[in-house]
């Protein structure tokens, strides 16, 4: 639960809870799209940085000895402090000030989303249930699902967005208070044997540098694949859907798509192979975009929100299974060089959408152009996975 709830502060609040807030800044004439997807992608920036530190951590560690060995449990604890932190000062009226704030929670949600998994992983392997390791991915969807939730009640009331931001800063301390406790440990970031010295029974690399090159280009397509609709659902629904009751309910879906999700990935028996998991994931998502595109209505909405979330985490636990096959030895490195991946997809598409908003006919057509090629980038990478499981056999 306390691995659950971090992931819901670092990623349901200091990542997510932009897009449900999103519209009451264009409301408030705050930002206007071009300037939101700027601030999107400040965000994914942040996030790509802080996954790619993480990735080089062993090397950072080895070449500057002079480095604190931190534990995983004061990483996480310091990463929930700063999103509450950061959450809190998006109310601050300077615009200007805003691209760094949303860049500086992108790189604390990576480094809580790797730590914490470290930390909660390494916990439930000592207590002989590593099996529900899986459950923590629950906590992106939840936090998503409440700071929806949550959203919705503001705009029916007519809150402001500085009202949202301050409101949501809050729930992040309260949340950390609960887990604070529970967060603690001596896992360190390297190991406490001579650094840069792998020990001598290590598993070696067992996949040559061409399959794992394809693997992790396959895996970015799916940041790509789902961040247009992942920043813009509301603001694409109301599009759509004008003065409809449903419209702030669309995003708390795709969180509830996403617990389920979690969930349903830790049934998975182990013997199937994850790449072809991965290709099913990618066309159900490219399905959820396609439902919405097909039918801009509220079955739509609602059946392409949920499409959309419940591959979400799945995807990414599907993907540290397999990584974890691949190479043995340095899985957590290599898991942060995936996230990194993903993160420069996640990049691309908010400013594709400002892009394609100058350059088209109407704001309808540029969403609908943007989630086209959203949907053909996740079919392209689930092409890409279903070649891998015939080309580089287990």
């Amino acid at each position: 639960m306390a691995g659950l709830v971090s992931l819901a502060v670092a990623m349901g609040i200091g990542r997510f809870a932009f897009t449900p807030i999103l519209p009451m800044m264009l409301q408030g004439g705050l930002v206007d799209l071009p300037g939101a997807s700027w601030l999107a992608s400040a965000n994914y920036l942040g996030y790509m940085l802080g996954a790619v530190l993480c990735t080089l951590q062993p090397w950072l560690w080895a070449r500057f000895r002079w480095l604190p060995l931190l534990a995983y449990s004061s990483l996480v604890r310091a990463g929930l402090l700063a999103t509450g932190v950061l959450t809190l000062a998006m109310a601050w009226q300077v615009p200007a000030v805003w691209p760094l704030l949303r860049f500086v929670a992108g790189v604390t949600s990576a480094v809580v989303f790797v730590f914490t998994s470290g930390w909660c992983l390494s916990h439930l392997s000592r207590l002989g249930v590593p099996a529900m390791g899986g459950l923590i991915y629950v906590g992106p969807g939840a936090g998503i699902l409440v700071s929806g939730v949550f959203a919705s009640g503001m705009v029916a009331w007519h809150w402001s967005a500085a009202t949202a931001w301050l409101i949501f800063g809050v729930l992040a301390f309260i949340l950390t208070a609960l887990v604070w406790p529970v967060v603690r440990g001596d896992e360190r970031l390297a190991p406490l044997a001579p650094r840069g010295a792998a020990p001598a029974d290590a598993p070696q690399a067992l996949h040559g540098s061409a399959e794992m090159a394809v693997f992790t280009a396959a895996y970015g397509l799916a940041g790509f694949g789902y961040i247009i609709t992942a920043t813009f659902l509301p603001v694409i629904a109301r599009a759509a859907l004008p003065g409809s009751a449903w419209l702030d309910l669309f995003w708390p879906i795709f969180g509830a798509g996403i617990m389920a999700g979690a969930v349903l990935a830790t049934r998975i028996p182990p013997g199937i192979d994850r790449r072809l998991l991965l290709a099913g994931c990618y066309l159900v998502q490219a399905l959820g975009i396609g439902a919405s595109l097909w039918s801009p209505s509220l079955g739509g909405f609602v059946i392409g929100s949920l499409l959309l979330g419940l591959p979400f985490t799945a995807i990414t636990f599907f993907a540290m299974q397999e990584v974890r096959r691949l190479r043995p030895a340095t899985a957590a490195s290599f898991m942060g060089l995936l996230s990194a991946t993903y993160g420069v997809g996640q990049i691309l598409g908010p400013p594709l959408v400002a892009l394609l908003l100058r350059h088209t006919a109407s704001t309808g057509a540029g969403f609908t152009l943007s989630l086209e090629i959203a949907a053909a980038a996740l079919l392209l990478g689930a092409a890409v996975y279903g070649w891998m499981a015939r080309a580089y056999q287990r």
